[in-house]
């Protein structure tokens, strides 16, 4: 297979990867913090996920708030993920090295995931300030935890929330700090 062709489909297979990987990890963030169950989108991630992690819920308990099934599904779907791309490229990795890359991984796209979220939220009150609709809410459900302690640290000036600037930042650094190899990234 000539260069090209293997890049396209090494960036087609870490997005599909990437994007089921952030539909299992929004289910266990909206279970984390006890967002809106009713609102349609956190309907549609439920519904997305449901055969899964449903079945797992019943052979493994959830430790608090955080759901175990899903949270093994999600390191299940980045070792698929860590084995797929190593047999794209053609070479082997161990069992145990496989495990440390599938969560290198996960910790990566949550943190992508947030970076993303805080992103979005913050156009969304740029554009439509004080508008109430399904998508707001749930980001504020998910980002509100982080949020929160850096707005006791930097408040508002003049009525404008530096808030999330500083929590991308942060977890921008976090991103940098993970020694997730570029292949998987």
């Amino acid at each position: 297979m000539g260069a090209n062709a293997s890049n396209a489909a090494l960036f087609l297979l870490t997005t599909l990867f990437d994007l089921v990987l952030w539909l299992f990890m929004l289910r266990i963030i909206l279970q984390w913090v006890r967002a809106d169950f009713y609102n349609p989108i956190s309907q549609g991630i439920w519904r997305a996920t449901r055969y899964p992690t449903d079945w797992l819920r019943g052979v493994i308990p959830a430790v608090g708030k955080l759901n175990t099934g899903a949270a093994l599904v999600v390191l299940a779907i980045a070792l698929i993920y860590v084995y797929s791309v190593t047999g794209l490229l053609g070479f082997g990795v161990s069992v145990l090295s496989a495990v440390w890359f599938a969560i290198l991984k996960t910790g990566v796209l949550a943190v992508n995931l947030y970076t993303f979220t805080l992103f979005v939220q913050a156009i969304m009150s740029w554009l439509g300030p004080g508008v109430n609709n399904p998508a707001s809410n749930i980001l504020w459900s998910i980002n509100e935890p982080l949020l929160r302690p850096v707005r006791r640290i930097i408040p508002p000036l003049s009525g404008l929330d530096l808030s999330p600037l500083a929590v991308i930042l942060l977890l921008q650094v976090l991103n940098r700090l993970l020694p997730l190899p570029g292949i998987f990234r």
